[in-house]
């Protein structure tokens, strides 16, 4: 997947680095029961301030999924940071499109409106991790309408 399609330019590189330094700066504190009580309590604290209200109250079930989530991106960054490949950006962009599908259906059904700021982050790494892709796939694709090879 990282053959001739890929976009492998050192700037698209750095920023799938870029966006796997969010992840691990922004989620740390979802992977652990102890940090995610501190983050989920900050949280509230700036949501409250904001206007934005408050997240619900800690319970079991929802700090194993905050655990849960917080683990695994946290791993996933920690491989973009260490060992960037163009692929990590496609797949990187395919999470970020799921995950903030989840999100808008989230702040859709009355959640915590802090979480509008985190699916603008979402959108805009999703996006920018993709449309290269997408420039590549359409380019390739034209040049094969075009080849000899396919006109006969």
């Amino acid at each position: 997947m990282t053959g001739k399609l890929a976009p492998s330019r050192p700037a698209y590189l750095r920023l799938v680095r870029a966006s796997a330094w969010y992840d691990l700066v922004v989620t740390a504190g979802f992977a652990t029961p102890w940090t995610y009580a501190l983050l989920h309590g900050a949280l509230s604290r700036l949501g409250s301030a904001l206007g934005l209200g408050v997240l619900p109250a800690l319970d079991p079930i929802q700090t194993l999924y905050a655990n849960l989530m917080g683990s695994v991106v946290v791993v996933w960054a920690v491989l973009r940071v260490v060992r960037v490949q163009p692929s990590y950006g496609l797949f990187d962009g395919v999470a970020r499109t799921l995950f903030a599908a989840w999100q808008a259906y989230a702040l859709a059904h009355g959640a915590f409106r802090l979480l509008w700021l985190f699916l603008a982050v979402e959108v805009t790494f999703g996006l920018v991790q993709l449309l290269p892709w997408w420039g590549s796939w359409r380019t390739a694709a034209s040049g094969q309408l075009s080849s000899p090879a396919a006109r006969r």
